[in-house]
């Protein structure tokens, strides 16, 4: 999928490994000047390499999410470069193995740094950049939920309600921020192969690795989704061409959501 970003700026948070890694190669090979916003400096410095030999236009700056004055020097560091911030990828996110348990017995601790992470992190991210957006000509938002957020799953509460909260804030965003130029869209991946979903699902020792077929069974398409499906999507709501999509939460799960897919 080729698109024109000659010249935008692009902010990917989480960009350095996984589904932000494939989002940020995705704009920064369609011409976007490409700026991967991460908290793990060894992630980092192998993306830094990597933008490097595929001559990208890029900048690599190790931040977290939950630090609202650290994100405000990130945007004006940004807009000091390049004058001008464009997109921005809402993609930092977290869940944890120690969360696959009923609510009475989830950990306090484990509910803050989710939400923390995958609900607040949206907002602080968003509340430091849309300035600089205003100042230009608008921009795209683009965040990042799940089909955990449109579906409730059982044993994640922490999960499920962050990225049902970043569903709905995607919309209430579209609504302030579409007359102002400023689109915003959400893309719900569904299980997608990642270190992560190895890890719990799809290696031979991974922690709920015997439940990968049950879960498989339920996906028409019968596996799970590649990084770069993912980025193709936010590549599309990012591009000039989807100029009068505002407020969409596309799933993008190999037909998860379309219902059973099992005889009952």
């Amino acid at each position: 999928m080729q698109v024109n970003l000659n010249g935008q700026v692009a902010l990917v948070t989480g960009g350095a490994n996984g589904i932000g890694r494939a989002i940020a190669f995705a704009l920064a090979t369609n011409g976007a000047h490409i700026v991967v916003l991460d908290i793990v400096p060894g992630n980092l410095a192998r993306m830094a390499d990597e933008l490097e030999q595929a001559g990208a236009s890029y900048l690599c700056l190790q931040g977290d999410v939950t630090d609202r004055a650290g994100l405000e020097r990130i945007v004006e560091q940004i807009t000091v470069k390049w004058g001008r911030l464009d997109i921005l990828v809402n993609n930092a996110g977290i869940n944890t193995n120690g969360g696959r348990v009923p609510l009475h017995e989830y950990l306090p601790e484990t509910w803050d740094k989710i939400i923390s992470v995958d609900l607040d992190g949206v907002f602080n991210m968003s509340r430091a950049a849309i300035p600089a957006m205003l100042k230009g000509a608008g921009g795209r938002i683009i965040n990042i939920s799940s089909v955990a957020g449109l579906v409730p799953l059982r044993l994640q509460s922490a999960f499920v309600a962050a990225k049902a909260g970043v569903a709905n804030l995607t919309r209430s965003m579209a609504l302030e921020y579409g007359p102002l130029g400023i689109l915003v869209n959400c893309v719900a991946p569904g299980s997608t192969l990642t270190q992560g979903t190895e890890a719990l699902f799809y290696s031979p020792n991974g922690s709920y690795s015997e439940k990968a077929a049950s879960l498989l069974a339920h996906i028409p398409l019968g596996r799970p989704g590649r990084v770069e499906e993912i980025a193709a999507a936010v590549l599309f709501l990012a591009a000039p061409e989807a100029s009068y999509v505002n407020g969409v939460v596309l799933p993008v799960d190999g037909g998860w959501l379309a219902g059973y897919n099992r005889d009952w």
